[in-house]
């Protein structure tokens, strides 16, 4: 079941299209990343989502409401983490989820209970009436986080939330987006210039380059959009020259070399291909000492489709 869809959503600023015609949806209980290089329209498109501004064209739809019909309703079932801290720096923690807490219409032994909540996940209780002054930049993103989820909202958009803090808190960040995720169903929609954060929490992505998107699916799906090759490293020994001619009579072996003691092979399907190269070099008494699988990886697949590293600026 799709909680976010978008049709045909475009949005201008002046004379210039920033989103273009853009068309993908989100199935409730995904990690869901939205990627692409500056000024390719994600911020934008963020903005659209959680109602911000509103798009010229088009159509979305959050948890069953039109962002144009029913937009209050729509806002309802979001949660938004924004990549600046939207913190009172001279208040404590516990007030300022207090603060956040109310807006959300929350009170009494309710407001009371999710401010608790939220700093046990995110793992500040002992911190909580410390000024954020007195924070890291990693506690205060933590607390942007936990501001964002007393509601128990439906959708987080979490954009860049690890930006400049240090690996203890973006682990626990990290961490805390799976747990989050698989505790509740919560859906997330998740931006980031580190495509190893991409790799490791989404399940699904889209691309988007100049108000485009210009790839959707699966990671899996996406790396093959560039290329249905995987190469595999064998480190062998006793290798015969002949055994590169038995292996192009294989259809999932596109070619081959052997130097150094390393025979690489560039296959279509690895399941394939991989028992029937064994098969070969094991009945020719050849010794395989070591075995790896090369696929291209999400950031060469992003500078391919765009021309541009993910953090470029």
């Amino acid at each position: 079941m799709s909680i976010v869809e978008l049709k045909n959503v475009t949005k201008r600023y002046n004379d210039k299209l920033v989103v273009d015609n853009l068309n993908f949806s989100i199935t409730e209980g995904e990690i869901f990343g939205l990627l692409g290089p500056n000024g390719a329209g994600k911020s934008t498109t963020i903005s659209m989502i959680v109602g911000l501004i509103k798009n010229e064209g088009g159509e979305i739809i959050i948890n069953g409401y039109s962002t144009n019909s029913n937009p209050s309703l729509a806002k309802k079932s979001i949660g938004l983490v924004p990549q600046d801290i939207a913190l009172y720096k001279n208040l404590s923690a516990v007030d300022n989820l207090k603060f956040w807490g109310t807006l959300y219409g929350l009170q009494g032994k309710e407001l009371k209970n999710r401010i608790d909540e939220a700093l046990e996940v995110t793992g500040l209780t002992d911190r909580k009436k410390e000024k954020i002054n007195n924070f890291s930049g990693g506690m205060k993103r933590r607390i942007n986080i936990a501001s964002a989820i007393m509601h128990h909202p439906k959708i987080l958009i979490m954009d860049e939330p690890t930006v400049g803090i240090d690996p203890q808190s973006r682990n626990h960040i990290l961490e805390f987006t799976k747990e989050l995720n698989k505790k509740y169903n919560t859906t997330i929609i998740y931006t980031s210039h580190y495509m190893e954060e991409v790799e490791s929490l989404c399940n699904k992505l889209v691309i988007l380059d100049e108000g485009k998107l210009v790839a959707s699916g699966t990671k899996e799906e996406i790396k093959r959009i560039v290329s249905n090759e995987e190469t595999l490293s064998l480190t062998v020994t006793n290798f015969n020259p002949d055994i590169l001619l038995k292996l192009k009579h294989n259809d999932n072996i596109n070619n081959s070399f052997f130097k150094n003691n390393i025979l690489s092979i560039s296959v279509k399907n690895c399941e394939v291909a991989l028992p029937f190269i064994i098969d070969i070099l094991v009945s020719n008494k050849i010794k395989i000492q070591n075995i790896s699988i090369d696929s291209p990886s999400l950031e060469t697949v992003f500078l391919k489709l765009t021309g541009k590293n993910l953090r470029d600026k």
